[in-house]
Formats: C-alpha cells, structure tokens, sequence
C-alpha cells in the first residue's frame, strides 16, 4: 500500500477512535500498543499522532507522552465563546444573501435529522455538528468554513467527555428551530442572539465535567 494512503487510514482510524469515545480524554496514546494493534510501523503512528495534535484531538503531557485531549471548563468556555462569534457571522451572511430562502429549506433539513437519530447517540452527535457545519456552509464564507472545522476535533472531544445519557439534551430539533427561524425572518440582531445564548447554554452544560 502507498505510504501516504496508510498514513492516511491509520490518521482517520485513530481519529473515530477518538470521536466515538473508544478512547477518552486523559488516555494515552502509546506508540508501541497502537502500532502493534494497527500494524503498522512506529513512524506511521507517531505521524498520524502529530498530525491529530494539530487537530486539537491529542495533547503531549508529562515526559512529552501524548494523550487523548482534555479541556478545562475555561478552554471549553472559549471554544463556545469562538463557535458563537464565528456562527453569529454565519447567519448574518446568510440572512444578507439572496438565496435565503434555499439555505432556510437546507437548515430545516439538517435540523431534521436530529429527530431522524432517535437515541442512537452517534448518529445524535453527527446530526447536531452536521447542522452546524451546514450552518456555516450556506453562509457562503469559505473561510468561516475552514475556521469551524479546525475546532471540530475539539468540540467532539468535548461532547465525548459527557455521559452518553446526558449530552442528548443539547442535541434536538427544538434547540435549532429559534435560529433557522430568525434567519427566515431577516433578523440578524435576533439570529446572532439566539446563536449567542445557544452557545452560552452548550458552553455550561459542557464546562460541568471540571465542577
């Protein structure tokens, strides 16, 4: 197999492993162990690794091992704080775009497909940041895109860290439908308050894991 193409596997293996909780923050990350489960050499892992650092997904700690990021309730209240300014963008650049009403139909759709997950939390969980991602999307704004996905690794490390029972709560159609419907609306003031306080709300709830 090309080595770019096994780098490549092995990165996105260790990354839903990461996402889906097989491994939890504060895990180590062992060079020897992954590479022996994978088959693959020492090098291929210890790239892969470096490059989910720059992910935000794995962190070097005492002695420079890796592990699994962990963030404090103040890293966890900064990144809310940064998803709120970048989407409060969004849906200003929705609302000011002439296709609104094209975006308004794509966010319900992405809204609906919290409902259509049920309980399966996995499939909660991709529906929740895929609604967002859409969010940013129909922007329009290529670069707020690209600013969104370098906190994605981040923002799953965080729902992770929560009891699959609980994190649902933040995760329903109801929860998205206010700031679909001040885009419909035209009201930006409105938009970017509902986003604000949607974040505020996330940010809270998810900070609790450090008391």
């Amino acid at each position: 197999m090309d080595r770019s193409t096994l780098r490549e596997r092995v990165l996105q293996a260790l990354r839903s492993a990461i996402t889906a909780g097989a491994y939890r923050p504060g895990d180590h990350l062992g060079e020897v162990e992954l590479a022996g489960r994978l088959g693959v050499s020492r090098g291929t892992v210890r790239e892969a690794l470096r490059h989910l650092q720059q992910e935000g997904l794995v962190r070097a700690g005492v002695r420079g091992m890796l592990r699994v990021n962990s963030l404090s309730a103040e890293e966890i209240r900064g990144m809310f704080r940064v998803r709120a300014a970048l989407e409060g963008l969004a849906v200003a650049e929705v609302i000011a775009r002439p296709d609104r009403a094209e975006a308004v139909a794509a966010l319900r759709a992405a809204a609906g497909e919290l409902d259509a997950a049920g309980d399966d939390f996995a499939a909660r969980v991709e529906a929740d940041l895929g609604f967002h991602v859409r969010l940013c999307q129909v922007s329009g704004n290529s670069m707020l895109v690209e600013s969104w996905r370098h906190l994605e690794g981040r923002i799953r490390v965080t729902i992770m860290s929560r009891d699959q029972e609980d994190a649902p709560a933040m995760m329903t159609r109801d929860r998205h439908a206010a700031i679909i419907d001040a885009i419909e609306a035209g009201d930006v003031a409105g938009a970017v308050a509902v986003v604000e306080e949607h974040m505020a709300v996330a940010a809270e709830h998810f900070a609790v894991i450090d008391g």
